[in-house]
């Protein structure tokens, strides 16, 4: 069954992108002396070693940047390299820290205590003196990605043309990525991800989220519908919050490099935290039906059997043992965070000219009706998957 709130048309918006509109500005640097610069601090790693033919890729995410290239010399510990390159501070960035020592840190312990596919991480670096801003360089891990741009759930890309088993392959796969996570690290070795202070894990999370929340609106109009979100979440707070694992953070397929239809590599770390195991179960469900719904608000049909609530959180049960709970919470503070992002998102757009503030800032977010529809609990419902 379609969602009421997807039937019809979306409301118009003047500042969140919609499939199809020009990929909106990432940073201010130059491809050219970032190349540059690249070769001059790679020799103090290994010396004579060269960059060949240093990429940032159309698909660059909103956060930090990656640039791609091959490692020259006769001792590299690889050929391919990524390297992750904290935002540019002109940039008008998505979030207000970033720490990639935190990042680097986090791929290492996964692959030491997990066979969750992770790239091998090479050289981390601290200082902003040799790019601009702190990096780490790790194996670039060659492969297919599930597309954001267009949306996978578009026609014309390798996910939408794959079979229902190529499909269900890799959902199964996907989510026993999630729980081997969450069964194989040691909590007790992640402590550095810990929050300061008193409070369970899942507090200190939406915590940060609501201190997110108000840096992103500092100055600019607040959004009634995500204030509206914290409210609900505190008056449905779980009575148990669950075990408290390594949570991933940005847990979706176009985060994960599949060869095939298996994962290769689990990538973007940088919101990785502690707290219960549905987070992360949360996020993969959502974040496919935001695209999902985008699609269907398009009158097309997507790929609607692909992440089903009720079909991933059985998969997750059967593989840990656990069932998963109170996942109609989970699910709205999933739509609730990625709220927050797509405001920021707007907002940036709007700050380099690439859209006008519309007089609704609840415009600025592409699935408030999605989120809308969860408040008043008819969205799980409406498409028929609890």
């Amino acid at each position: 069954m379609t969602p009421a709130h997807i039937g019809r048309p979306a409301r118009h918006t003047q500042a969140a992108p919609r499939p199809g509109d020009p990929r909106p500005r990432t940073t201010t640097r130059d491809p050219g002396e970032l190349a540059a610069r690249l070769d001059a601090w790679l020799a103090t790693r290994l010396p004579g070693a060269r960059a060949l033919d240093p990429v940032v890729p159309d698909s660059n995410g909103m956060s930090s940047e990656t640039v791609l290239f091959g490692l020259d010399h006769p001792h590299a510990p690889v050929t391919g390299c990524a390297l992750r390159l904290a935002a540019d501070p002109a940039a008008y960035t998505v979030f207000p820290r970033y720490d990639m020592a935190r990042q680097y840190r986090t791929m290492r312990l996964v692959a030491e205590h997990t066979d969750v596919p992770v790239p091998r991480t090479l050289w981390l670096e601290e200082d902003e003196g040799p790019l601009g801003a702190p990096f780490f360089v790790m194996e670039r891990v060659e492969g297919r990605v599930p597309p954001d741009v267009m949306p996978y759930t578009y026609e014309g890309n390798w996910l939408y043309a794959a079979t229902e088993a190529e499909r269900a392959g890799l959902q199964a796969a996907t989510v026993s990525v999630l729980a081997r996570l969450h069964d194989q690290v040691p909590v007790e070795e992640a402590g550095f991800l810990a929050a300061p202070g008193a409070g369970s894990p899942l507090r200190h999370h939406v915590e940060a989220q609501r201190a997110y929340y108000h840096w992103v609106v500092a100055g600019r109009a607040r959004s009634p519908v995500i204030e509206r979100g914290f409210a609900w979440l505190e008056a449905n707070w779980p009575q148990e919050e669950g075990e408290t694992v390594l949570s991933w953070g940005d847990a979706r397929i176009g985060n994960i490099v599949y060869d095939g239809f298996a994962p290769a590599a689990v990538l973007d770390w940088e919101m990785a935290a502690l707290g219960p195991r549905e987070l992360d179960l949360a996020w993969t469900v959502y974040l496919h039906r935001f695209f999902q719904d985008l699609t269907e608000s398009a009158g097309l049909p997507g790929i609607p059997g692909l992440l089903r609530r009720s079909e991933t959180e059985r998969r997750y049960a059967e593989l840990t043992g656990h069932t998963p709970r109170a996942m109609d919470f989970h699910t709205l503070y999933a739509a609730l965070r990625h709220a927050v992002v797509m405001l920021r998102i707007a907002y940036r757009r709007v700050h380099f000219g690439e859209a006008a503030t519309p007089v609704d800032p609840d415009d600025l977010i592409m699935h408030r009706h999605t989120l809308e529809a969860m408040l008043d609990g008819d969205y799980w419902r409406a498409v028929d998957d609890d």
